[in-house]
């Protein structure tokens, strides 16, 4: 007797229940409303933040001269989102796949006025602008935001090794007298560099330009950054 009372009391409970809370909560699904509590906030904010790209700091300033020669600096990409690289003309192993890469990302971001490539030789002795304007119009460079720079020689592999931290320097043993990485910087239009994380939640600073999937990545970052 006591149990068949006790089921009545727990029944009556639910029913008070269903009456009073179910009509809140088809309210809140049609206002769409269902998902938005404290959470699904957190995780969805967490999401979010995590999707976002990394700022590493602000690139190192430069003034160079260009194919044209003429003097073109981190000002002249200021407002525009941009890939930086070192190379050099002559260079018999990395660079010839370096530019390809390169010529991929200008294919899929020709005729954008917010985007442009740098590519700083690290052979200035050879790579005169003459000589840079040459090998622009060997590869088939269209893009008019596309600077390949020269200069002092001292100036640009401090630049490198100090200011971006990517490798240049001189090897008489390795064919074609130089080394360096082959690596590329991506920076936003507020000239900071960018990046993403590696699976492991580490920030990659740059971008691997003899690899395909490091051109996919900075392909799909390049576009993140031009929509911000």
């Amino acid at each position: 007797m006591f149990k068949n009372k006790s089921y009545i009391g727990i029944s009556f409970i639910i029913l008070i229940f269903g009456i009073y809370a179910i009509p809140k909560i088809v309210d809140r699904v049609k206002n769409g409303e269902i998902v938005k509590g404290n959470r699904l906030d957190n995780v969805e904010a967490k999401s979010s933040k995590e999707a976002k790209l990394l700022t590493i700091g602000p690139a190192p300033k430069f003034e160079l001269t260009n194919q044209d020669n003429v003097k073109v600096s981190n000002e002249t990409y200021k407002g525009k989102v941009y890939v930086l690289e070192f190379f050099f003309t002559t260079c018999p192993s990395i660079c010839p796949k370096m530019n390809m890469s390169m010529l991929e990302i200008e294919k899929t971001f020709f005729g954008n006025p917010n985007f442009g490539i740098v590519s700083i030789t690290i052979d200035p002795k050879h790579d005169t602008p003459q000589v840079l304007k040459d090998h622009a119009k060997l590869l088939g460079v269209k893009s008019s935001n596309w600077n390949f720079l020269t200069g002092d020689k001292s100036v640009i592999m401090d630049l490198s090794n100090k200011g971006f931290n990517l490798y240049a320097g001189e090897n008489d043993k390795v064919s074609g007298g130089f080394e360096h990485s082959g690596l590329f910087a991506l920076i936003d239009k507020d000239g900071n560099i960018r990046c993403r994380k590696d699976e492991y939640g580490n920030p990659t600073i740059y971008y691997d330009g003899l690899d395909k999937k490091g051109v996919r990545d900075i392909q799909q970052d390049i576009k993140i950054l031009l929509e911000e």
